[in-house]
This record gives structure tokens, sequence and C-alpha cells, in this order.
């Protein structure tokens, strides 16, 4: 399910619109005509609209949380790093940097995009986003999103790491879709997956109906799928009251062995409830692709720290990449 395959584009060319706050790239592919708008004032992506179906409900951020569970809480892990919980809710966009065919162009906003006319093409436009974290001491993060001919968009994630930083609990990226997912098929390891809890799973194609929360007495991590080859989240309804007709669609991502959790709920809002009924009611979906991922322990129930081998050290540099396709 490889998403490399040119074959039916229509335009190998972008149409790029460099708007005085955004930066509009558009184009068509198997007859799905796709827009995405990366912008400068959010610090991020604020539209992915493919055939008419908008996936972006708030512009994609780095996360660095995943709500502690028993385990976590009964070896103290939260009191070590819960500034990582501050980062997860609170981060600054400090640079936007745009290349087209792979030339840094001057930011494009106004007036600068007034040296642009209304056609503009590309083969490849590139926006990368520097994030700044408020943990003590700060990193940076980077986050580039390259999109190419077909729509595929190409996304490279990197954290810095500092040695004073505390373990993190997770390092990956949120993207809130602006309703709830009918079901994910994808393919990877069965049942929720950690890594020091995998060797009991089984590769294969999966399917998981709605977005299940697992349901602890006190609401915690769950969900995760580790060694994901690729995913594909389906929702049949939107925001836009003009569609009438609801139209199941898929959004299709190029995981090649990540991590992903795919849930109604932020980790904050998981973190927030202590019982169940205090979660709020399901709305959006919560899609997190990680790069790293702390173990869960339980090695004696509750209380040991997980092995050394499945902490996610706060001091060492992190990056990876996946791909968002038009299918």
């Amino acid at each position: 399910m490889a998403c490399t395959d040119n074959q039916g584009m229509q335009n190998g060319k972008l149409h790029v619109v460099y708007g005085d706050v955004t930066l509009g790239v558009h184009g068509e592919r198997n007859g799905k005509r796709f827009s995405y708008l990366f912008s400068y004032a959010t610090g991020g992506p604020e539209s992915i609209c493919i055939d008419g179906r908008e996936w972006l409900y708030r512009s994609p951020r780095p996360t660095f949380w995943r709500a502690t569970t028993d385990n976590d809480r009964g070896n103290g892990f939260p009191l070590r790093s819960g500034m990582w919980l501050s980062a997860d809710l609170f981060i600054k966009c400090t640079g936007v940097q745009v290349r087209a065919n792979g030339i840094e162009l001057p930011l494009p906003c106004a007036p600068e995009n007034n040296r642009y006319s209304e056609d503009e093409r590309a083969e490849t436009i590139e926006v990368t986003y520097t994030y700044e974290t408020i943990t003590s001491p700060q990193t940076e993060i980077f986050v580039s999103y390259q999109v190419s001919g077909d729509g595929e968009i190409l996304i490279k994630v990197h954290y810095y790491g500092k040695k004073e930083l505390p373990e993190l609990p997770a390092f990956g990226l949120r993207m809130i879709m602006p309703t709830c997912a009918d079901k994910y098929v994808y393919e990877g390891l069965s049942g929720e997956t950690y890594p020091d809890r995998k060797a009991g799973g089984v590769k294969g194609v999966y399917e998981v109906q709605g977005l299940p929360v697992t349901p602890y007495l006190v609401p915690q991590d769950c969900g995760v799928h580790m060694d994901t080859e690729w995913l594909k989240v389906y929702r049949s309804t939107g925001l836009d009251n003009s569609q009438k007709e609801k139209k199941e669609t898929a959004l299709h991502f190029e995981l090649n062995g990540l991590a992903f959790s795919c849930l109604p709920y932020t980790a904050c809002e998981l973190e927030n409830a202590t019982h169940m009924e205090e979660l709020p009611p399901a709305r959006r979906t919560v899609l997190c692709i990680y790069g790293a991922v702390r173990g869960v322990g339980g090695i004696d129930s509750w209380g040991s720290d997980v092995e050394e081998a499945y902490h996610v050290k706060g001091g060492d540099d992190i990056s990876f990449s996946f791909r968002i396709c038009v299918s």
C-alpha cells in the first residue's frame, strides 16, 4: 500500500498561492483534488483537505506526554518528568522556512508575497517550523512538511536532546481531526503494544472499530500500536454543514515501523480524569505518531521503574519521518 506510485497524476506541478499569512498548495491526483494551507501565524499547517474532506481541526504539534499509567505513578515518574506535560500543552513556534524546488525563499508573507503572481507553480514545496520548548533548559524541535506534485506529504521531525532534561514519556507529532473516526485499519502488531510489551503481538492487517479507550478504573495511556507499516483513518462526518451526505473517506499514512495511537482524547484529557465518567464527550480524533515511546513496566505489578532499554532519554536526539498520501 505504498503511496509512491505516480500512476494517475494529472499534473506534476503544484499550484502555489503565496498569501499574506498562509502558504497554499493545491493539486490533483487520481481525480482527487488536494489543498493544503501552511500558516505562519499558527506555526503549523492549518488545513489538509483531500477530495473535499478536511482532516485538521488544529495545527499539528510535537507531543511529549502520554498519560501516566499506574506503574508510572507508583515509581514516581511524573514527579521526575512532569515538565514535559507543560511542554505538551504549551510550545512556541520561533521560525518558519519555505523552500520551493529545494531553494530557500525569503519568508513569503506580506509584503514579500507581492512579488508572486496568482499562477505560481512548483514541483516541490517544503515548509519547516522550528519550535522551542518551555522546559528548563529549553530545547528545539524541527518539523518539516515536504509536498510533492502528487500531493504526498513527507513529514520529518527532529528533537534536539539536552543532557540536563529529564526522561520523556514519549516523543511524536499530534494531529487532531475535526470529528471522531469511524474506524482505523493498520498493518502491524495485533492488539495494544508498547516497547516492552510487544513480544506477543502477531503481524498482520487489523481493523479497529471506533476509537476505543481501555476502561481502566483510572484513565491512563492506552491504545499504542508499535512497529506499524501503514495506517488508514476512516471518517464519514465533518464540520462542514453544507455537506449533507455522509461519505466515508480515509487518510493514508505510511509509517514504516513507527508507533501510533488513535484515540478520542488528548493525553492531557486522559491525565485530568480520575474516573472514566470524568472524560469529556468524544468529539475529535487524536492521532499521535511516535518516534519514541517509554515502556510501561509492570514488572512487579506497580512501582518498579521501566527497564533501562525502554527509557527515552531527554539528552538524546530523536528523529523520525512518515508520509501522508493521496490514494
